[in-house]
């Protein structure tokens, strides 16, 4: 059976149509999903630990007396560590190890103090400190994400929070031990086997066993991002992450099946994931949907891939490689992929993207387990405007002022006079005391 993978061509007069058509998708959560997150945010906010362990109980399927039993103790994170087989400890510990150098480079490129003094001696600067307590929603309901342990708890622990604050779903009490060991590896200080829009609501506003956290991070379903969305301001968040995206820039100058593949993954991720190519050889295209349908029937995900592909994915063939940087930019794809013989000639035409994954060698999946750069990135085209989760992301900044007195002379009869200009007479009047007479 082939797929009915739509292929486009911008030279087609009713390009722009199919095009709009391709990228719909609406963020908005479905109504009644939001009811029901603000019932759950209500009950736990109101009755704490007991709405968390109902809510557990009904939609997990995990009962339990207390909340402190859901709560994974450090001994059970380091024994799922140490009964790995080998081969997955020491995939582990390196990948761990590479996003972590990774996140410490960042730090120091960006995340320090600093300060001068003016010529009238005053002190002017910026102090970064991180935040006090963070929560990392690690989802696991269709499949386990140990990848999302390290890239939301390292860059904490780079940036220094002194306390990450784990929560999971264990469906039916199974927990997968490569997510356990992960939170060993990443640092996580405290670890709860609860999920959902009440593990949200929990991290937010804290309970008898939970403590309330200053931000949340990490990706989850509708009810996850319908709950974040809900509690921002109360706590902040990273993003509201939509369908996982890949979007592949190919010369033809990359073996198809490659490209297939790399569609792929991310089409199996769930039915709403988007995978497009652009590409300006026709003969490459119509080989690389040759590829899909010889590859597809052999995936395990196979029925996901199809419906993903089918449903938002496209191959669109192009009038020239600058033409396809330019719909890459409209797109600003979570994941980009330049399968190009000569990539870097094409990177600076490329604005906006969450990663950009630069030549054939280049696979986005070495990216989501093992690169150095963190896989939390941008949906939905909020790459125009928005980064990959970062060490910045778990420090605050606070500016630094110390106005010495002779700068008090200069910078007093300023703030005094736009002060009186805007009717605040206290505003002026305070920065005249200090003026000498």
């Amino acid at each position: 059976m082939t797929t009915s993978l739509r292929t486009l061509n911008t030279a087609d007069a009713d390009f722009e149509a199919q095009f709009q058509r391709v990228l719909h998708w609406s963020a908005e959560t479905d109504a009644a999903i939001e009811t029901r997150v603000a019932e759950i945010l209500a009950d736990v906010r109101a009755r704490g630990d007991a709405a968390v362990l109902d809510c557990t109980a009904r939609f997990d399927g995990l009962q339990a007396a207390s909340l402190t039993t859901l709560e994974l103790a450090r001994e059970e994170l380091k024994a799922a560590f140490d009964g790995l087989p080998a081969g997955q400890a020491t995939a582990l510990t390196q990948a761990a190890a590479r996003v972590r150098s990774y996140h410490q480079r960042q730090k120091q490129a960006c995340g320090e103090s600093w300060s001068y003094r003016d010529e009238d001696g005053t002190l002017l600067g910026q102090k970064v400190t991180p935040l006090d307590r963070v929560g990392i929603y690690v989802p696991g309901g269709k499949a386990a994400y140990p990848s999302s342990v390290l890239m939301n708890a390292i860059p904490a622990q780079v940036a220094g929070v002194p306390e990450i604050v784990m929560v999971v779903p264990t469906p039916r009490g199974e927990k997968n031990p490569l997510v356990l060991a992960a939170a060993y590896v990443a640092g996580v200080h405290r670890a709860f086997t609860i999920g959902g829009a009440q593990a949200v609501a929990a991290l937010a506003y804290g309970t008898a066993t939970v403590p309330r956290v200053d931000k949340i991070t990490g990706p989850g379903n509708a009810y996850v991002a319908s709950a974040k969305k809900n509690v921002f301001g109360q706590v902040g968040i990273d993003m509201i992450a939509g369908p996982s995206e890949i979007l592949v820039l190919a010369d033809g100058s990359t073996p198809p099946d490659w490209v297939a593949m790399d569609l792929f993954s991310q089409a199996e991720h769930d039915e709403m994931a988007q995978s497009i190519l652009l590409c300006p050889d026709a003969g490459y295209i119509a080989q690389v949907r040759e590829a899909i349908e010889r590859l597809l029937p052999g995936m395990p995900r196979r029925d996901v891939i199809r419906a993903s592909l089918e449903g938002r994915g496209a191959l669109i063939q192009t009038r020239s490689m600058e033409e396809a940087c330019e719909i890459s930019n409209r797109i600003a794809p979570e994941h980009l992929e330049v399968s190009s013989a000569d990539p870097h000639r094409w990177e600076p035409l490329l604005r906006h993207a969450g990663a950009i994954f630069l030549g054939a060698y280049t696979s986005e999946s070495l990216g989501d387990y093992c690169a150095g750069p963190n896989h939390v990135l941008p949906t939905s085209g909020t790459a125009r405007f928005s980064s990959p989760l970062g060490v910045y992301d778990f420090q605050k900044r606070s500016s630094l002022i110390e106005v010495s007195e002779a700068g008090a002379q200069v910078l007093g009869p300023i703030a005094a006079t736009l002060a009186y200009g805007e009717g605040l007479q206290a505003h002026a009047q305070a920065a005249e005391f200090r003026l000498k007479r």
